[in-house]
């Protein structure tokens, strides 16, 4: 995600260094996955393998997607990992707190049960 420099070499500034992505499975499950540019052992699936019709092809960096589902609630992108994402340079856990609240801590770890 990065070109002519290392991921050292860019700091802490970036205005986006985090990429989370948030998906529903089947059963409903809500997926999170989180990206971090400075790691150098971080990787995600954009598309998952399939017709290339059903690929997303404007993944660009920075920008924000929330459309990953049409009015019907049916995928747009049958191929597409996260029905939403966005970037931002905060580090952001989310979590779900003991009053059932989904809740999100920025800049400060969050340790889930598994």
């Amino acid at each position: 995600m990065y070109v002519g420099t290392t991921p050292e070499q860019l700091g802490n500034d970036l205005d986006y260094r985090y990429f989370y992505g948030l998906r529903r499975t089947d059963e409903g499950t809500l997926l999170l996955g989180k990206l971090d540019h400075l790691s150098n052992s971080d990787s995600l699936t954009i598309n998952q393998p399939g017709l290339e019709e059903d690929n997303f092809t404007n993944f660009t960096e920075g920008q924000d997607f929330f459309e990953g589902r049409d009015i019907e609630h049916d995928l747009v992108f049958k191929n597409l990992e996260y029905e939403q994402f966005l970037w931002d340079n905060k580090n952001v856990y989310y979590y779900i707190n003991d009053n059932g609240e989904f809740v999100i801590s920025i800049n400060k770890k969050i340790n889930y049960d598994n």
